[in-house]
C-alpha cells in the first residue's frame, strides 16, 4: 500500500512539475486550478482496486470525481472570462515564484486524497454503516453549499449594477467565505465515510486532509487574500465594514471577533 501511495506521489509532482514549466514558459496561470481538478481525478482512478471495487469504493471515488469536475469546469470558465488570476500578479513573471503554488498545489492534491486513496487500496470489505452515511451526507451538504455560494457569487458579479458593490445576499448572508465553508464540509465527510476502513497509521494521516484544507484556505492560499482584496476595494465603505463586523468569516453564524 505505501508503494503504491509513493508511486501516485510521484506522478502527483510530476504533473505539477510540468504544469510549472508550461506555466513559467508562457508567463500564464490559465491552466493552474484546471491542472490541479484533474490530478484528483487521475490519481483517484490510479488508485482503484483493478480487481474488484466495492460499493464503498465507488461512492467515494464517484464523490471526488463529481467535486474535481465540477470546481474545475467552473474555475477554468471563469479564468477565462477575466482573463487572469490575481493571486498570481506578483508572481506571473518570476519562474521561481511561480514554483511555490504549483508544489503547494501537489501537496494539497495528495494530502487531501489520502483517505481516499487509503480506501481504495482496500481488498477486503466490510458492511456500510451509519459512518458511511454520514459522511456522504456531510460530503453531500457540502458540495452543494459551495455549488450555491459559487453560483450565488457569478450571477452576483454578472450584474453590471453590481460592479462596486460587494455581495451580502444568499449564503453570503451568514458568511464571508461560505464557498470555503463548503469545501472543508466535503472533504471532512470524505474522511469519516473513509474512516471505518482505516486502520493504524492511515486514520492519523487521514485526518490531516480536512485539517490541511481548512488551514490552507483559512490561513494561506483562501481567506487572507480574499480579505485583503476586499478591505482594499470596500475598506471605505461603512456599509462592507458593518457587514465584515457582523458576519462570520467562514462557519455560519459562529463568529469570531478576533478575525
Amino acid at each position: 500500500m505505501g508503494s503504491q501511495v509513493g508511486k501516485l506521489i510521484s506522478i502527483d509532482f510530476a504533473i505539477q512539475f510540468i504544469g510549472w514549466i508550461i506555466s513559467a514558459k508562457f508567463r500564464t496561470e490559465k491552466y493552474f486550478d484546471l491542472t490541479g481538478s484533474l490530478t484528483f481525478i487521475l490519481l483517484t482512478y490510479l488508485s482503484r482496486n483493478k480487481t474488484h471495487q466495492t460499493l464503498r469504493q465507488k461512492i467515494q471515488c464517484s464523490c471526488v470525481f463529481i467535486w474535481a469536475l465540477r470546481l474545475g469546469a467552473f474555475l477554468f470558465y471563469r479564468i477565462l472570462k477575466a482573463g487572469k488570476d490575481s493571486r498570481f500578479d506578483h508572481m506571473r513573471n518570476s519562474p521561481s515564484r511561480l514554483f511555490i503554488p504549483w508544489m503547494m498545489q501537489g501537496l494539497w492534491v495528495i494530502i487531501t486524497l489520502l483517505p481516499t486513496l487509503y480506501l481504495n487500496q482496500k481488498k477486503v470489505d466490510k458492511p456500510l454503516t451509519q459512518t458511511d452515511y454520514i459522511g456522504w451526507g456531510m460530503w453531500l451538504f457540502g458540495f452543494l453549499f459551495e455549488v450555491i455560494a459559487d453560483q450565488q457569487k457569478m450571477t452576483f458579479k454578472n450584474n453590471l449594477n453590481n460592479k462596486e458593490n460587494f455581495i451580502n445576499t444568499g449564503l453570503w448572508k451568514y458568511s464571508r467565505h461560505p464557498n470555503y465553508f463548503g469545501e472543508i464540509c466535503l472533504w471532512l465527510g470524505l474522511y469519516i465515510s473513509s474512516s471505518h476502513m482505516l486502520v493504524g497509521y492511515e486514520k492519523f494521516t487521514g485526518i490531516l486532509s480536512p485539517v490541511f484544507v481548512t488551514l490552507l484556505l483559512s490561513f494561506l492560499s483562501g481567506i487572507p487574500i480574499l480579505e485583503r482584496q476586499a478591505m482594499k476595494l470596500f475598506g471605505n465603505n461603512p456599509a462592507y465594514r458593518t457587514y465584515r463586523s457582523r458576519t462570520p468569516i467562514l462557519i455560519p453564524f459562529i463568529n469570531f471577533p478576533r478575525i
